[in-house]
C-alpha cells in the first residue's frame, strides 16, 4: 500500500514552470565548471606556490558577476533565464570556493603558512573588490536605462 498523494494540483505545474531555470542553470553550470578546469590546465599552479589561477577565476568571475548584474537588472530587459544561466550557472560555476578551500588545505599540508594566509586574505577581498569596480564602473558606462535617471520620457535627468 502506497501514502496518498497529498501533493496539491497547483504545486506540480509550480514545479514544471521551473524546469527551465534548472536546465538553465544546469547547462551553465556545466559551461563555467568546465571553462574553470581549462584555465587550471593552461595554467596550472606549482606545489606550494600561489595558486593564481584559481585566484584570478575568482577575481574575474566576481567582476563579471558585477557586469551582468548591472545589466540585467538595471540596464535592459533580459530574458527570464539569462540569470539564472549566465550569474547562477555559468559564473557559479566558474567561480570557485571548493578549489579555494583546498588550495588553503593544501598550502598549509606543506607548511607553505604565509602562502596560504596571503591566499586567504587575498581572494575574498581581491574577489569583492572586483566585483565592486566592475559594478560601478557598469553603471558609469552605461546609458540611463530602466533602472537610471530617466524621466517620464526616458530622458536622464540634470
Amino acid at each position: 500500500m502506497t501514502a496518498p498523494n497529498t501533493e496539491s494540483a497547483a504545486v506540480r505545474p509550480a514545479r514544471r514552470g521551473q524546469a527551465p531555470v534548472v536546465v538553465a542553470v544546469s547547462l551553465g553550470g556545466g559551461t563555467g565548471a568546465a571553462a574553470r578546469y581549462a584555465a587550471s590546465l593552461w595554467w596550472p599552479t606549482q606545489t606550494g606556490g600561489f595558486p593564481w589561477t584559481t585566484f584570478w577565476v575568482n577575481v574575474a568571475g566576481c567582476a563579471l558577476i558585477g557586469v551582468l548584474m548591472v545589466v540585467v537588472t538595471e540596464v535592459r530587459d533580459a530574458h527570464r533565464l539569462v540569470r539564472p544561466f549566465l550569474g547562477t550557472g555559468v559564473l557559479g560555476g566558474f567561480t570557485t570556493f571548493s578549489t579555494y578551500a583546498v588550495d588553503l588545505r593544501q598550502l598549509f599540508a606543506a607548511d607553505q603558512v604565509r602562502t596560504g594566509l596571503l591566499y586567504l586574505a587575498a581572494t575574498p577581498l581581491a574577489a569583492l573588490a572586483a566585483v565592486w569596480l566592475a559594478t560601478w564602473a557598469t553603471r558609469r558606462a552605461s546609458p540611463p536605462g530602466r533602472g537610471g535617471d530617466t524621466d517620464a520620457k526616458g530622458e536622464g535627468s540634470s
